[in-house]
């Protein structure tokens, strides 16, 4: 009798602590902020928000001329953020909301 609800303890308490883990990597998957404007991005990220294989900022001057500058301010290097933010990338260089 004592082993048995031994065993049964051993078994909630193993329900409990996968629940537990479960629980806590649902919320680490919690949707990507929506942010309403550049100026609402720069407040969080000064640089912008880019996609993870971003390394340089592509800029066309005003002669026409593109370059690659490096990238300035904070800029938050997230592929899902990116995405759901696109609609902030003018220029379409993958970085949304960046500081030329």
């Amino acid at each position: 009798m004592h082993l048995l609800r031994t065993a049964g303890i051993a078994a909630a308490s193993t329900v409990l602590a996968a629940a537990v883990v479960l629980g806590g990597t649902a919320a680490a998957q919690a949707a990507p902020t929506v942010y309403k404007n550049c100026t609402a991005v720069q407040k969080v990220y000064s640089g912008g928000i880019a996609k993870q294989s971003v390394t340089s900022n592509r800029v066309t001057t005003k002669s026409g001329k593109v370059e690659n500058r490096a990238l300035k301010g904070t800029v938050k290097k997230d592929d899902a953020l990116y995405k759901a933010n696109r609609g902030l990338d003018a220029d379409g260089d993958g970085i949304a909301c960046e500081k030329s």
